[in-house]
């Protein structure tokens, strides 16, 4: 079982950064990969950006060239940096684990606000 809790969330104004965290405990050498969500009110929950355990990174094309996805030596937290900040970037931010094994579940993060607000 994987236990994941975002951190890092809140105001900023367009043109600002925030960097989010995703620590993970648990079984983390379960995990395959590790990825940020996002959803903003009546829209569907959308993959942002995604890193495997051997380091391969994707991005959706609306975050490309401003955000960045990295994780720590120890492999336990997941980052989301953020700049370039837009309004319609504004959303709760998911982080989410996928198992290595076929037929084990995922685990999702309680969430964290961002908002992008003059």
């Amino acid at each position: 079982q994987v236990q994941l809790v975002e951190s890092g969330g809140g105001l900023v104004q367009p043109g600002g950064s925030l960097r989010l965290s995703c620590a993970a405990s648990g079984n983390i050498f379960s995990i395959y990969q590790m990825a940020w969500y996002r959803q903003a009110p009546g829209k569907q929950r959308e993959l942002v950006a995604s890193i495997t355990s051997g380091g391969r990174i994707n991005y959706t094309d609306s975050v490309k060239g401003r955000f960045t996805i990295s994780r720590d030596n120890a492999g336990n937290t997941v980052y989301l940096q953020m700049n370039s900040l837009k309004p319609e970037d504004t959303a709760v931010y998911y982080c989410h684990s996928v198992p290595r094994r076929v037929g084990a579940s995922d685990s999702w993060g309680q969430g964290t606000q961002v908002t992008v607000s003059s």
